[in-house]
């Protein structure tokens, strides 16, 4: 069915690169689960076909794609490795936003893409053990204070999602003397900054999202590079859009483990294998139902988010994908482990693994009570609007 939004050459082109090196890349995920560490090989596998600068326009010398052509090959990537696919993603969603809005200085952008053209990593670091996730708005105890040397930073985030091999962290802290949140870009190599790895999850175990420890880090002048004027997650941003691609991958790969036994499962019981059964046949009938909502409320999302005559049309479109797309892929996991039955909990199972990942969307930015209220909200205000013309 994906078949049916691969629109163009291009994007046929990046499937095949990814569809080339999808066999190592699978087999090393079972070890990632197991030993709860970061996917080095298929990080590997994905700097050497340029996956990083794929987000990075064409005229600072990237592959310059799309939304909707990310979301493609996110969610190709993750039905070979949720862990990579999530990794690697924050740098795509990171590039594709600052280069897209040029929220930093042209020369920043200039210089840091020959960065990721060397196939460096990125990704923000924000979230605090005290404030939670910060769409909700708490300020963060990481702080900044000016001096002769530049910025000194102290501070500590957690949820550093590809900690091991991030070059750069674009990382929030208070500035006291500016009252408001600054967005900082350090380097992985700067004197005090550490990383403890205390990332002890039973989902997305490959993420290495230990913390990042900011101890006296000098950061120059001119790397603080953002000072938002809008709160977290207020501004329209397709580029989170490679979140939800993440669980619909793990929601394929469910779905096509689930075909596969059921086509070849036949208990001695049976004249035939198990697909041949009502019951079965209504699961995997659900399963299929579930993709074809799940992927055309995503790629219609995206598709609408690249049209500039449409873009300013979106309010809340990008959590509604992320909520419709992580909750059904939720419930196609646990479809697909009910066509399976128990042999789907054993260790050795795939399936038990998608199921553990598969829940970590829930907990990934914007939350699903926060879009459901959001869209209450909207929908009173546009009719009290609608009301009073």
């Amino acid at each position: 069915m994906k078949d049916l939004f691969v629109k163009t050459e291009r994007q046929r082109f990046w499937l095949d690169q990814l569809a080339a090196i999808a066999e190592p890349i699978k087999a090393e995920a079972v070890e990632v689960d197991e030993q709860s560490r970061f996917p080095f090989e298929a990080h590997q596998l994905l700097l050497q076909i340029g996956y990083p600068q794929l987000t990075l326009p064409k005229q600072y010398g990237g592959e310059g794609l799309s939304v909707y052509d990310m979301v493609l090959v996110q969610e190709t990537l993750a039905s070979y490795d949720e862990n990579a696919s999530l990794s690697l993603g924050w740098t795509l969603g990171v590039v594709g936003e600052i280069y897209e809005t040029h929220l930093w200085t042209e020369d920043v952008l200039t210089a840091f893409a020959q960065e990721i053209k060397s196939g460096a990593i990125i990704n923000r670091a924000v979230s605090e053990a005290a404030t939670g996730s910060p769409t909700r708005g708490g300020r963060p105890g990481t702080y900044a204070v000016s001096t002769k040397e530049g910025w000194l930073l102290n501070g500590r985030k957690i949820f550093t999602t590809a900690s091991p091999v991030l070059d750069y962290f674009l990382t929030s802290a208070w500035i006291e003397e500016k009252q408001q949140i600054g967005f900082f870009l350090i380097h992985k190599d700067s004197v005090g900054l550490t990383i403890e790895e205390n990332w002890e999850m039973s989902a997305m175990r490959g993420t290495s999202s230990h913390d990042l420890v900011l101890k006296d880090v000098i950061v120059a002048t001119e790397h603080l590079v953002e000072l938002p004027s809008h709160p977290s997650g207020g501004k329209i941003n397709g580029w989170i859009l490679h979140i939800p691609a993440t669980y619909l991958g793990i929601a394929q790969a469910a779905r096509d483990y689930a075909i596969h036994f059921a086509n070849h499962h036949q208990p001695n019981s049976l004249n035939a294998p198990i697909s041949t059964l009502p019951n079965v046949q209504q699961l995997l009938g659900d399963i299929e139902l579930k993709l074809h909502q799940a992927r055309f409320v995503l790629y219609g999302v995206a598709e609408a988010y690249d049209d500039p005559a449409r873009r300013s049309l979106l309010t809340n479109e990008m959590a509604v994908a992320k909520h419709t797309v992580t909750n059904m892929a939720i419930d196609i996991v646990d479809k697909a482990m009910r066509v399976v039955g128990a042999k789907s909990l054993q260790l050795s199972n795939p399936l038990q693994r998608y199921y553990r990942n598969v829940r970590a969307g829930l907990h990934n930015p914007p939350m699903d009570d926060m879009t459901i209220i959001k869209l209450a909200t909207a929908a009173i205000e546009q009719q009290r609007l609608n009301g009073n013309s």
